[in-house]
């Protein structure tokens, strides 16, 4: 090949660099300006022509993926930042690896995303004060609670709105009024159909839709005098209905900022709007989402504002509304249910004395949650969590109950998109009302033992074939809290062995795991159990009769009849703590001898390893996965399942001294069985007519179905194995109408 020739390739390839390089710039430059104001999708497709020429460039990969973050793409935020991560290991982009395991958990991948925010609490370990460390160790407890309390919602039906309301722009609804539904609408004034709307005229408004017989007319926008060439949103009425609050924002370049104005509502006109004085729309401040409510028999006005400095986000107020409506007093920051990430969304549920309101702080299913938070007495509850399926992986927000409909607005799959199926909200009905978790339970489980048995029931973890190992005693001597000293002694050995032979980002990740678990289950376990503790002495000596359940697991490393015996040793190391407790305060109790008539019973149910997850290692020889891994830790364990008042009126009657039979390896085809009792400890005659089965290999006999007060029925179950393989619990469950708790009767094999 001649120089000449190779010279001319040289500069044509020079030449091209430089002109692409020259192109880059510029589509860099603007994509910038777009994303400044707000205009995410110009941005992506200008920011994705500069990868297109240089695609391995760290910036432009950072600037794609923050760009994807605030235009909801979430499945293709979390491929580039973890680009950005591999390439630069938070050393650039301190917020890569946070961001990466945030959209992790917005596409519903929890296990994974824990998985990475334990390796990012390692990685910004070295300032505990930072943003980045505190906000990576609350989304571990916040996934590992997200893991828990996901539901199977199949018999749910959660409706958007028809597209009279909804559109493929963003709703968010506000209130039902006069039989019309209240909702804002980020829209163009002309749209276009190929392209999202994104436009120098996109603008909030309030629009309504009336409600006839079920259907929603065609929207219409709201009137308010005197608005012109401004975003309004967020609208609340009154009490009495005369006066609109609502949100008046200059929203240039799509950065919101507002205040609260008002308008008067007289036989169905809006007068012209007026700004709330400076006490609400604090100076230099954010200040929107106004929502009415009652504290201490006065009407509050509710809101968002970040008055508290832009660095700690928004935060909820409210204020005293004085009888002309418009002046207030006494404003205050809601201290109990404000968090680094800010809270929004305000409602009140006059009904039940409940502040709903959307965080992306407290534990939830990714993004902003929808909670609530009791007031009593003037005072805020912690916050709580809505649940599954209201809440999802996407941005929950705005809700607010109408008679027995819940209406809020989500990004989730399934709102109206044209190229991001979760760009933008739509608003959902729910055909039943809010129903809160905590009050899932039956009316006999005391209030403020809920959260400890219900929601969060109280664990007590185990080192492997603890306690008195190698052992066939189904009784030890040990307390609970003497297994837990000498477990916890065992966490610089569970730290070595878990990181052995990983490289850095993974032993991070396993030591973070196990540290994480040593800290908020075993520790926590012991916490739970003293807070628990003291409060059944309180009710025991109020001289209530108490029966307490227990659950007994183990995991799958021993043979299966050795792990029913060490799971009964387990469950008596919790008596013996029950025994022991401040020098035998509940032994009275324990034996009905109480001069003043309080009881507390305990029922267990050994478990063993048959309800272990059967993926855990069992091979001896493999400790690493079948002792010390974090699988096998979290099967061994005690749980306190639930806790009952047996003086109540509306007690659950049946009592069964036995309700699990382990009947260790069997042969397949033989038939298996067990006689169980079942007594009737109500003051009440009842009927046993309602018991199910767990399939058609169970049969049963029962000598009676009808109990005067404390009398007992033998039953006897039998389960036909032939059909059957490997591990198997088959039961029958026995309830009463009237009562949500119920009595299940099991038995436990291993097919050989």
């Amino acid at each position: 090949m001649s120089r000449v020739y190779l010279t001319l390739l040289f500069s044509v390839f020079f030449l091209s660099t430089s002109f692409s390089q020259n192109n880059v710039k510029k589509y860099i430059k603007f994509a910038d300006e777009q994303y400044k104001k707000g205009d995410y999708y110009y941005a992506l497709e200008y920011y994705k022509l500069a990868l297109d020429v240089d695609s391995n460039n760290i910036d432009f990969l950072w600037k794609y993926a923050e760009t994807l973050r605030a235009y909801k793409d979430y499945r293709e935020a979390e491929k580039y930042y973890l680009k950005v991560y591999q390439r630069e290991k938070t050393k650039q982009y301190p917020y890569s690896l946070l961001y990466y395991a945030l959209m992790l958990k917005q596409n519903r991948q929890y296990s994974k995303a824990l998985e990475v925010f334990r390796l990012a609490q390692k990685k910004y370990q070295s300032d505990e004060n930072s943003y980045l460390y505190k906000k990576s160790k609350r989304e571990i407890e916040s996934c590992d609670w997200a893991i828990k309390n996901y539901i199977d919602s199949s018999n749910v039906i959660i409706s958007a709105l028809p597209n009279s309301v909804n559109s493929t722009n963003a709703e968010f609804p506000h209130a039902i009024k006069d039989g019309m539904i209240i909702f804002s609408s980020l829209r163009a004034d002309s749209i276009n159909s190929k392209e999202e709307v994104y436009s120098r005229q996109y603008r909030t408004k309030i629009y309504t839709s009336k409600m006839n017989e079920g259907k929603y007319e065609q929207n219409e926008l709201l009137n308010l005098l005197g608005i012109e060439n401004k975003s309004f949103g967020n609208g609340a009425f009154s009490h009495d209905g005369k006066l609109f609050y609502f949100s008046l924002c200059d929203d240039q370049n799509f950065n919101y900022q507002c205040q609260i104005w008002y308008s008067r509502f007289e036989d169905g006109k809006f007068s012209e709007a007026k700004p709330l004085g400076n006490d609400i729309n604090y100076i230099g401040s954010n200040t929107t989402m106004p929502a009415v409510g009652f504290i201490n028999n006065r009407q509050v006005l509710f809101f968002s504002s970040d008055r508290n400095g832009e660095s700690q986000g928004m935060d909820l107020f409210y204020s005293y509304i004085n009888p002309d409506g418009i002046s207030f007093s006494n404003t205050t920051e809601i201290k109990t249910v404000n968090s680094p990430d800010g809270e929004i969304t305000p409602w009140f549920d006059l009904s039940n004395s409940r502040l709903y309101f959307s965080s992306s702080w407290h534990n939830g299913f990714g993004g902003f949650d929808i909670f609530y938070s009791e007031v009593k007495d003037g005072s805020f509850t912690s916050p709580k969590n809505v649940g599954w399926p209201l809440n999802g992986p996407a941005n929950d927000l705005y809700l607010f109950v109408n008679n027995d409909s819940t209406y809020f607005a989500s990004n989730r799959i399934g709102s109206s998109f044209i190229k991001n199926p979760t760009c933008c909200s739509d608003i959902f009905s729910f055909a039943l009302p809010v129903v809160p978790l905590d009050s899932l339970v039956d009316t006999t489980i005391i209030t403020s033992l809920i959260t400890k048995v219900q929601r969060n029931p109280v664990c007590l973890y185990f080192h492997n074939d603890r306690p008195n190992p190698a052992s066939l005693d189904t009784l030890t001597d040990l307390n609970y809290l003497d297994t837990y000293t000498s477990y916890r002694e065992l966490y610089p050995l569970y730290k070595r062995i878990l990181s052995e032979g990983l490289n850095s980002d993974e032993a991070l990740v396993a030591e973070s795991e196990i540290t994480e678990f040593f800290s908020s289950k075993i520790d926590k376990g012991v916490q739970d159990l003293e807070e628990f503790t003291q409060l059944v002495i309180i009710e025991l000596n109020k001289g209530a009769k108490l029966k307490l359940s227990l659950r007994g697991y183990a995991s799958p490393l021993a043979p299966t009849d050795y792990n029913v015996s060490l799971t009964k040793r387990r469950i008596s190391s919790f008596v013996n703590y029950l025994k022991q407790y401040e020098k035998g305060v509940f032994v009275p109790y324990l034996n009905n001898i109480a001069n003043n008539g309080g009881q507390l019973i305990l029922e267990f149910s050994p478990y063993g390893e048959y309800k272990a997850d059967q993926r855990t290692s069992d091979n001896p020889k493999d400790q690493r996965n079948s002792v010390f891994s974090l699988a096998a830790s979290v099967e061994r364990k005690i749980e306190i399942e639930s806790l009952s008042f047996l003086n109540s009126e509306e007690l659950f009657p049946i009592l069964a001294p036995k309700s699990v039979f382990n009947a260790g390896a069997i042969q397949r085809g033989q038939v298996v069985g067990s006689f169980f009792t079942l007594e009737n400890i109500s003051k009440n005659n009842i009927s046993l007519n309602q018991i199910y089965k767990s399939s058609e290999n169970v049969t049963y006999e029962i000598d009676k179905n009808d109990l005067r007060s404390g009398e007992r029925a033998l039953v006897k179950m039998f389960v036909k194995t032939i059909d059957l393989r490997g591990l198997c619990s088959e039961t029958i469950t026995v309830s009463i109408d009237g009562f949500t708790e119920n009595q299940k009767l099991t038995i436990d094999f291993e097919i050989k």
